[in-house]
């Protein structure tokens, strides 16, 4: 099949969206079909396109339908569509729902947001990432915390910094956080955090290289988001026998597994400080995260998201043979 997708971002940006498109362009292209990926849909010859978020991919959408009725669509919802857009801007975001054939997202939980009505129409696909080439190589020297993800309001990027200032004395624990500042303010905060917090440095953005070796070098690694709709820096970690420590929400749940136990209330400094100190000082908690990390890390191999697109775009090529032969 012709396959387009739409990932409302800029060609060479490292957002979320773009990484997202590009992995799936190669998992398609694997799978026999041809991808091309825009930032809008001009009204192009394709047979099948995937949306990435209701709400930013909404033009597109539309005019998607308005110009191929008849070609299946593809909608993955994102968190802020779950968690804002559904509220703030629900009209948008709900007739993009209403107008694709599927609806994709990367958590377990995402469905229990939506209308009974579209629910039957969502497929989970957990997002996959790579093993570590050489394996894990933790500090001995240091505790090392990597925070990996730009730095906007979702994301509450500077909750770590909060909660390793003033730490005892002795310990060891120094933080270090990649992930580009999406406004001049949050540049200025992370760059006076840097400098007057010893156990904490903003690096900005780097490549993706630089971020696994990071991964491969770190003790543990913190997600204190807002709202996210299943991160892949978690399952970059989770392939990478990191244990996590996340703020408790829907997103990270439906990823981590409800039972996961290294959950702190969202924006709780306090909470943080306490989780951060207790897997410093007790090897057994980070065994203990550990264990659960390596039980889900099956769901986020390769194969297996490669397995679902195969199985979900079988079921649209199906129904468009059906609809062909119930064509006069």
């Amino acid at each position: 099949m012709r396959v387009t997708i739409i990932a409302p971002a800029r060609r060479g940006s490292r957002t979320g969206n773009r990484v997202t498109a590009a992995r799936w362009t190669s998992i398609l292209k694997s799978l026999g079909h041809q991808v091309t990926v825009m930032e809008r849909f001009r009204r192009q010859p394709t047979d099948l396109m995937i949306a990435l978020n209701a709400y930013r991919s909404a033009a597109s959408i539309r005019a998607f339908r308005e110009t191929l009725p008849k070609c299946p669509l593809v909608v993955v919802l994102g968190g802020t569509d779950v968690y804002h857009f559904l509220e703030s801007a629900p009209e948008p975001t709900m007739r993009s729902i209403e107008l694709a054939d599927q609806l994709v997202a990367m958590s377990s939980l995402t469905g229990r947001f939506l209308p009974v009505q579209v629910r039957k129409k969502l497929s989970v696909i957990y997002e996959s990432a790579r093993p570590l080439a050489s394996g894990r190589q933790p500090s001995i020297r240091h505790f090392n915390v990597c925070v990996i993800g730009h730095l906007r309001t979702e994301k509450d990027p500077m909750r770590t910094a909060l909660a390793v200032r003033n730490l005892p004395e002795e310990s060891r624990i120094r933080v270090s956080h990649y992930g580009n500042a999406l406004g001049k303010e949050w540049r200025k905060i992370a760059r006076v955090e840097s400098n007057h917090n010893p156990r904490y440095r903003w690096l900005g953005e780097v490549p993706h290289w630089q971020v696994r070796r990071t991964l491969a070098r770190c003790q543990i690694m913190v997600l204190s988001s807002i709202v996210e709709g299943g991160p892949n820096v978690l399952s970059e970690a989770i392939v990478a026998g990191v244990p996590v420590l996340s703020s408790r929400i829907d997103g990270s749940v439906g990823v981590l597994g409800a039972a996961y136990p290294g959950y702190f209330p969202a924006e709780d400094t306090e909470r943080l400080r306490r989780l951060l100190l207790k897997a410093e000082e007790k090897p057994k908690f980070i065994e203990l995260l550990t264990r659960h990390i390596c039980e889900r890390s099956h769901l986020f191999a390769i194969e297996e998201e490669r397995h679902r697109w195969k199985k979900l775009i079988g079921k649209l090529q199906d129904r468009v043979r059906r609809d062909s032969i119930g064509r006069p």
